[in-house]
């Protein structure tokens, strides 16, 4: 099994030492291996030309490997990908845990992917071994580091998120995310940081690759999860909210309600937990992060770092 590391313009890769079993890859023993090599290209045709591979993302020094594992099998059933395997599972764990000990990376973003290779073309899908990689960089900050004190500007996407009989909203295939990318290249170009994209009835989704909370009367509410993902992030904040004694409501969102709340912010794996200081123009509560979301965020920087005795369930030893 071998991983790769992708820093700015350059790549090592680390050979991590474990083997995928065969069987549970899809057919023939197949390493995991770094993407960019020659024989990776000539088996990515799938994932390429039609988009037929899922992602995980996680952060190294982060929380959650394992939830992350298990909403990575989830997506791929939901695509039909081949059934992921304990020892495939372990593998891949064991992987992402070498990557970041082997290449020293005191923090990094972690991406897992699983995709076809190229026996055959066509949408047909058939009789293709399946093949993983991990990718490991260093990634301090999705935003600025201002931004997570001060918040973020974001646009309502003229990109409707992806409709629930579109496609499989809850699989972060790798062809989904080009309503993503449209959205947020929008949104880049008006001077904003961020989009907020509407569901096909035109309530709030979430970010390009963000849940969103919003803050109303000292209770925290989010999108109900119809066409948004089940981010471990958001359910994060859910849990470090209980221990505040804050209440979560989950429930279809107007844009009007966005605008007129106390505070707003996103989460996600890459974002954490960023304030949104303004929509379409319109200021967000005090124009900046607000203290609910201060909290949160606080505790949140700190369970990941380490800082807390609560949950240590949700952290993976590296050394």
């Amino acid at each position: 099994m071998r991983a790769a590391q992708q820093g700015h313009g350059d790549r090592v890769e680390a050979d991590a030492g474990v083997e995928v079993d065969g069987d549970a890859a899809g057919g023939g023993a197949e390493d995991l291996v770094g993407a960019g090599q020659t024989d990776q290209r000539s088996r990515d045709q799938h994932r390429q030309h039609v988009g037929a591979a899922h992602v995980d993302a996680r952060g190294a020094g982060r929380v959650r490997v394992g939830a992350h594992g298990a909403e990575a099998e989830a997506e791929g059933r939901a695509v039909q990908h081949p059934p992921h395997d304990r020892h495939r599972d372990q593998g891949q764990h064991e992987a992402q845990v070498q990557v970041v000990r082997e290449n020293k990376l005191k923090e990094a973003y972690l991406r897992p992917m699983c995709f076809y290779g190229s026996e055959g073309m066509g949408l047909r899908a058939d009789n293709l071994k399946a093949h993983c990689i991990v990718a490991a960089w260093e990634w301090p900050n999705y935003m600025t580091p201002e931004a997570r004190d001060e918040g973020i500007k974001v646009r309502t996407s003229s990109y409707t998120r992806h409709h629930v009989n579109i496609t499989m909203c809850k699989a972060k295939a790798n062809g989904n995310y080009i309503n993503s990318m449209l959205a947020l290249r929008e949104a880049l170009d008006s001077g904003c940081e961020e989009a907020l994209m509407l569901d096909n009835e035109g309530y709030v989704a979430e970010g390009s690759g963000e849940n969103v909370f919003l803050v109303q009367k000292g209770k925290l509410v989010t999108p109900e999860l119809t066409s948004c993902l089940e981010g471990i992030t958001r359910d994060t904040v859910f849990a470090l909210a209980a221990e505040l004694n804050i209440e979560v409501v989950e429930k279809r969102i107007t844009r009007d309600e966005v605008y007129i709340a106390d505070e707003a912010f996103f989460t996600g794996t890459a974002a954490e937990v960023l304030p949104i200081r303004e929509l379409d123009g319109r200021t967000i509560g005090s124009g900046k992060r607000g203290p609910i979301t201060e909290k949160l965020q606080s505790m949140y920087f700190d369970q990941v770092l380490g800082k807390r005795e609560e949950n240590p369930q949700w952290s993976t030893t590296i050394n």
